[in-house]
């Protein structure tokens, strides 16, 4: 199901830590930096903080600036961005400044959770106290918590399409290692904590592998801002947030390809299991009006690549089934490759083939298939006179 774009925001040590263990909260931002995260505040749908967060930092969790807020309201969106925070156990402090501060509000926790929540009157309308600012909605998630039911309620029925994480590292840990987080701004301040029972902003885990790419360096008065995005793969049938990254750009490729009225433009990347790209393609590449973007892709690669078989394939169009032009279709090329995966954003449609199953003949052949439709309005963008042929 589709989640929100999810940004994961911290500043550090340079020893990593996210605070010290003193009574009061480590300040490692500048000034200039605070009013940047104000100002990405102001930019997202909602906030998150963890349970740990709001018992540690009782933060408030606004956009402080009146002017941002007034273009906010300007744009016909809430004063405040929704605030969201998690909690196992649904035991937090009603009196935190976290729920009587800002606009709405949601507590994520688990069924024995909500019943402890609203036995603390932290429900909506819960208390005599509670009024319109102070309104909590308390969503129990099952047993146990689940961060992508979580994620596609925040999309669905909140409507949130851009998240922002502001910690504890717990939080932080869990969505990376789940392949989650869409991108991190990470900030390092320049002081050390040197003290093991302080937090520290990322625990162990099993994350993905792989470097993650840097999007941004940025010098903030004494602090320095790094933008990053997770480049490996997914595995599996679940996606991570690096499979809608490599797919829009295949989508990127196919409004490249040049104009047909006998094919559709698709584009198509190969990347290794630790997020290298290995190849990408597009339909009609380098002047060849048969050459479908798959088969523009593989053919740039040794057969005896050992990184093929841990690789995925993204095709912004299903890999065809059956095709005149060659003498194998693309579903046939990938598996001669040993590809066991391959993510797409629309299936074939009978303009050209009828029943085309490009995804079957994968299937069949033991290849994990994955459909981001959120991808495919994108896809079918350069198809679109294609389409009206219909």
């Amino acid at each position: 199901m589709p989640h929100p774009y999810v940004l994961l925001s911290a500043a550090v040590s340079l020893d990593g830590y996210l605070d010290d263990t003193g009574p009061e909260r480590l300040l490692l931002s500048s000034p200039a930096d605070f009013d940047r995260v104000d100002e990405v505040r102001a930019s997202v749908d909602a906030i998150l903080i963890g349970a740990g967060t709001v018992r540690a930092d009782n933060p408030r969790l606004l956009v402080n600036s009146p002017e941002r807020r007034a273009a906010r309201t300007a744009a016909g969106l809430p004063e405040y961005p929704l605030k969201v925070t998690v909690s196992g156990s649904g035991d937090l402090d009603p009196a935190a400044r976290f729920w009587h501060t800002g606009g709405e509000k949601v507590l994520y926790t688990t069924d024995k959770g909500a019943e402890r929540a609203r036995a603390l009157g932290l429900a909506t309308g819960a208390t005599e106290a509670a009024d319109a600012t102070d309104a909590t909605d308390v969503v129990p998630l099952g047993a146990d918590l689940d961060w992508r039911r979580l994620l596609t309620h925040l999309h669905d029925v909140r409507g949130v399409r851009r998240l922002m994480v502001e910690g504890g590292g717990l939080i932080h840990t869990q969505l990376l290692t789940q392949g989650l987080a869409d991108e991190l701004q990470l900030v390092l301040a320049p002081l050390f904590v040197g003290d093991p029972g302080a937090p520290r902003l990322f625990g162990p885990g099993g994350y993905q592998s792989g470097r993650l790419r840097l999007l941004e360096t940025r010098r903030i008065e004494d602090v320095v801002l790094m933008r990053y995005e997770p480049t490996a793969p997914g595995t599996g049938p679940l996606p991570a947030a690096a499979d809608h990254h490599w797919l829009a750009l295949a989508c990127e490729l196919a409004a490249q390809c040049p104009p047909s009225d006998t094919a559709f433009s698709v584009g198509a990347v190969v990347v290794a299991a630790d997020g290298t790209e290995l190849a990408r393609g597009h339909s009609r590449e380098g002047g060849d009006p048969l050459v479908h973007a798959e088969e523009a892709a593989l053919a740039k690669l040794d057969p005896a690549d050992p990184a093929l078989a841990g690789a995925t394939v993204y095709s912004s169009l299903e890999p065809c089934a059956r095709r005149a032009s060659r003498p194998a279709p693309c579903a046939r090329l990938i598996l001669d490759a040993g590809v066991r995966r391959v993510v797409t954003a629309w299936r074939e449609p009978d303009t050209f083939v009828a029943g085309a199953d490009g995804s079957g003949v994968l299937a069949a052949g033991g290849v994990e298939v994955l459909v981001l439709p959120e991808h495919e309005e994108r896809a079918k963008a350069p198809n679109r006179h294609l389409l009206r042929r219909r």
